[in-house]
């Protein structure tokens, strides 16, 4: 035993919980089947709960993860041995203890599949999109109803109803949870993807609050596809997004400036993004390119990838932009990828050209209270030098929701306009 202060303890057993759990209940669940899942979440729980009543006053075990590992599967034996049907269960348990008990907790293959299958489980069609990325973020990735809520800044108590609901489908479906094998795709890949594009949308952007950025979101979504990559061979969607991800996540240093006020991408110091990252999400780029499918993972990582590796804003080519996003809102029609595609036209042909796209797109319900169309035509107006307009529309988008740094970052735009025009008039 090491002899560690108290704070030190409850440090430890978070971050471990955090990374182990995801672990410790796939394997409960693979042992027992989908329908004991909510007992592999609770026995999960009375391991924190143990080892932030001893750690402090015992000291932290030689291997802390084995510890929770093992007591989370004893207690599991404690409860099932109650319930005689479980009695072929409980020795298949014992028999895996006893195999495991030397390195209990290490990262081991088995341990990995068994993380694959609970990620396919939790991303099973049958489920509702919200359900499969709370389900998710609950059980892959060790996150509380309450850390959910806030991710998503929805109320902890409809987080949890998703959870039930979740949770009731896999029961009374028989959705069991599976080997990870190339038979499941491509369906249950496609699930798998989005539910990790949206926790790294969310959390590279987040839709309010007072952070702009979370990493938190942002590395568990890289860790989960990072995980998908074993999901079989040549999965070239996987390498994708795993380089888009990579790619945008390089730039996540400069998205901020010190005051915490947003820094949009002309600006960026581009000294601060990690090469490290740009340079895995090139390698991953290169890898996708396997197979005959293109998918809008592919064209946003490409698109990604030109921003990258741009010398300057100046120097990114932004015809090629334009011409992806063309592309990409043919795979996926949506006024979000329409909004870029305007950009991109302005940059590449001029902001009357970006003001025509946006007259394009203007009336369609979700850009409605939606902040960044109005900013960005506030930007198209301003270049062309009609600073009332471009006023108005910083002042649209003032009204709608965004995050804390955003409106920061629109305060300050408007003020620079206004304080522009009183100086024209004096």
């Amino acid at each position: 035993m090491q002899s560690n202060g108290q704070p030190d303890a409850h440090l430890l057993v978070a971050h471990l919980f955090r990374h182990q759990a995801g672990k410790i209940v796939a394997t409960l669940t693979r042992l027992f089947g989908s329908r004991y899942l909510e007992l592999a979440e609770d026995v999960v729980q009375d391991a924190l709960v143990k080892a932030l009543q001893q750690w402090p006053f015992t000291g932290i075990p030689e291997n802390p993860a084995g510890w929770l590992t093992l007591v989370a599967k004893n207690r599991a034996l404690d409860l099932l041995r109650r319930d005689s049907s479980l009695e072929l269960k409980v020795s298949e348990l014992e028999r895996s203890l006893t195999q495991s008990s030397s390195v209990a907790g290490s990262s081991s293959e088995s341990e990995m599949d068994d993380q694959l299958a609970l990620m396919l489980m939790c991303s099973h069609p049958a489920l509702t999109i919200e359900g499969q990325v709370a389900l998710t973020l609950k059980l892959a990735c060790g996150f509380s109803t309450a850390e959910i809520a806030r991710a998503f800044l929805t109320p902890e108590a409809t987080i949890a109803q998703r959870l039930v609901r979740a949770k009731r489908q896999i029961r009374e479906q028989g959705i069991d949870i599976e080997a990870a094998d190339t038979k499941l795709m491509p369906e249950r890949l496609e699930s798998v993807l989005r539910v990790i594009y949206l926790l790294f949308n969310e959390g590279y952007g987040a839709t309010s609050g007072i952070e702009l950025v979370r990493a938190d979101l942002c590395g568990e979504a890289i860790r989960l596809c990072t995980l998908a990559l074993h999901l079989g061979p040549r999965l070239p969607a996987v390498h994708a997004l795993l380089s888009l991800m990579l790619l945008q996540a390089a730039r996540l240093p400069a998205r901020t400036q010190d005051d915490g006020t947003l820094a949009v991408l002309a600006e960026q110091d581009r000294s601060m993004w990690d090469q490290r990252l740009i340079a895995g999400g090139l390698r991953h780029l290169a890898s996708s390119a396997a197979g005959d499918a293109l998918t809008v993972y592919h064209l946003q990582a490409e698109i990604a990838a030109i921003h990258a590796t741009a010398a300057s804003d100046l120097d990114t080519d932004w015809a090629r932009i334009a011409a992806l996003y063309e592309q990409l809102y043919v795979l996926e029609p949506t006024p979000i990828v329409a909004l870029n595609r305007a950009i991109a036209r302005s940059r590449s042909e001029g902001p009357l050209a970006g003001i025509r796209a946006l007259e394009e797109i203007r009336s369609h319900p979700a850009l409605r209270q939606y902040h960044l169309f109005a900013a960005v035509g506030a930007e198209f107006w301003k270049q062309l030098g009609d600073l009332p307009r471009a006023a108005d529309a910083y002042r649209t988008a003032l009204s709608c929701p965004c995050s804390e740094p955003e409106r920061r970052f629109l305060e300050s735009q408007l003020q620079l306009i206004e304080t522009c025009e009183t100086s024209k008039r004096l």
